[in-house]
């Protein structure tokens, strides 16, 4: 019985917006590239696309032969979770597409699987090509395709570890192509690196290797320099998903070091485990209310405004970038009225639910609701500088101490860590909470708190791995907003 290889890819441009998709049927004992299939849809938005691309590469598989074995590898967990029947189906334009694909052959011959974007490359060409031939107001043509050509090219290549700038999976794989190649150990096979520029950054990527490398013994002393980078990217793809990882972790993310790497090259080491997908939080502070850029404390015992016509605008700027991205498969909010009017405006905009979680709301500032910093100096002094310099201090009037609210932030990462294993979640909060957040990822002390700049409307972005780990992405992002 032939085995069949189906990858398949769809992207919009503006989600919705110009939409195309790209399919590769490939014959899994060979590697031959046996079917292409792309086509340009018009304004469609980006999970339409990755069905339409599902749909052409099945049919595609199909026609080579109908009693094949197929094995469907997509980026889209969206597509890869319904289609195997983990998810639900809930949004009406994706139930006719998945019912169809569903029966273009047989259940038992089809298998589905989650890809990284990197490795999905042909696929992504094609779709990318369909767009472009679209708006030159043609259709894709398979004579002029070159997708092909450079999925050869890409196999025959050296890999190149890749992944966006800080993204310590993917730092960690470069460290093992560098340890390869000698970079950095005691006895190097290779020249190190001529620039003091490379140096560094081998140096970097293999203090990055060594916080997220979990070895199987401790005497391990080499990793493989084929290793490839499994955390998801970050980078504003508009329909780019995440892997579901191993069993999440249910601890505080470790300041201490993973066990070394070694530097020596001992032949038949035990690479690490995989980690899989992490966890990843994108941060969205509420917009402007009416007493933001009045610089009033305004926490969870207060009076709960609600955002400004600013804050509203800003609202719908960041769920355009979000719609842009692609990525956010959930959203959870603060129960206080700016983050659910900031989650309800994104989540429209994305077609989700917003679930409510109460971890995430804005510390109780006590008797300091409503007043300014110099207010608050000049009635309560004591209280404030005791404040100040103790994260065990509350705020006039019995509020919350920074250190009760980064137990209470703790327990609640913790639940949402397991409760999203390798997806990608919205977290919609407020300064304290997401400061916390980023704090405790970074095993930063508390009078970090008063050394970060959180906006309005800002998005940061915290990824959590099997192993406790965790990765700082992205803070106070506010280029949507310009």
């Amino acid at each position: 019985m032939r085995e069949f290889i189906v990858e398949a890819d769809g992207g919009s441009r503006g989600n919705p917006g110009p939409a195309g998709y790209g399919a590769v049927v490939i014959d899994a004992a060979t590697g031959e590239t046996l079917a292409e299939a792309a086509e340009f849809l018009g304004v469609a938005t980006n999970n339409v696309a990755e069905y339409r691309g599902l749909v052409a590469g099945l049919r595609a598989a199909r026609e080579l032969d109908p009693a094949a074995v197929v094995r469907v590898r997509m980026d889209s967990k969206l597509v890869v979770e319904q289609m195997s029947g983990r998810w639900k189906i809930k949004h009406p334009d994706m139930k006719p597409l998945a019912a169809e694909a569903a029966r273009i052959l047989p259940a038992s011959q089809v298998t589905y699987e989650w890809i990284p974007r990197e490795r999905n490359k042909h696929a992504d060409r094609l779709a990318n090509e369909a767009m472009d031939a679209g708006k030159r107001g043609e259709q894709w043509s398979a004579e002029r395709s070159t997708a092909d050509l450079a999925a050869r090219a890409a196999r025959t290549a050296a890999p190149e570890p890749s992944g966006p700038p800080g993204d310590a999976a993917a730092g960690a794989a470069r460290a093992r192509a560098a340890l390869a190649r000698g970079v950095g150990t005691s006895a190097p096979t290779a020249p190190a690196p001529p620039d003091e520029a490379a140096d560094r950054r081998a140096a970097d990527d293999a203090r990055a290797a060594r916080n997220v490398a979990r070895t199987a013994h401790a005497d391990a002393t080499a990793l493989p320099a084929h290793a490839e980078p499994t955390a998801p990217s970050t980078r504003a793809q508009p329909h780019e998903e995440t892997p579901t990882p191993a069993d999440p972790a249910s601890s505080a993310p470790s300041t201490g070091s993973a066990p070394s790497i070694g530097s020596t090259g001992a032949a038949g080491a035990t690479p690490p485990p995989d980690l899989g997908a992490p966890a990843t939080f994108v941060l969205l502070r509420h917009g402007e209310t009416p007493l933001t850029p009045q610089k009033r404390f305004s926490g969870s015992g207060g009076s709960d405004p609600s955002l400004s016509e600013v804050g509203r605008h800003q609202a719908r700027r960041v769920a355009a970038a979000l719609a842009a991205r692609g990525t956010i498969e959930a959203i959870v909010s603060s129960p206080l009225a700016r983050c659910r009017e900031t989650a309800g405006v994104v989540a429209e905009r994305l077609g989700l639910d917003v679930v409510v979680e109460d971890g995430l709301r804005e510390t109780d500032f006590g008797a300091w609701e409503g007043l300014t910093f110099g207010e608050v100096r000049e009635r309560h002094p004591e209280d404030l500088n005791a404040w100040l310099h103790s994260a065990e201090a509350e705020p006039t009037g019995g509020g919350e101490s920074f250190e009760a609210v980064a137990r209470r932030v703790a327990v609640t990462r913790d639940k949402l860590v397991a409760a999203y294993a390798g997806r990608t979640v919205l977290l919609v909060s407020h300064v304290t909470p997401v400061k916390t957040l980023v704090r405790l990822a970074l095993g930063a002390p508390p009078e970090s708190l008063f050394r970060m700049e959180l906006s309005a409307a800002s998005l940061s972005a915290l990824a959590y791995y099997a192993d406790g780990n965790a990765s700082l992405r992205l803070l106070n992002d506010t280029s949507h907003l310009r």
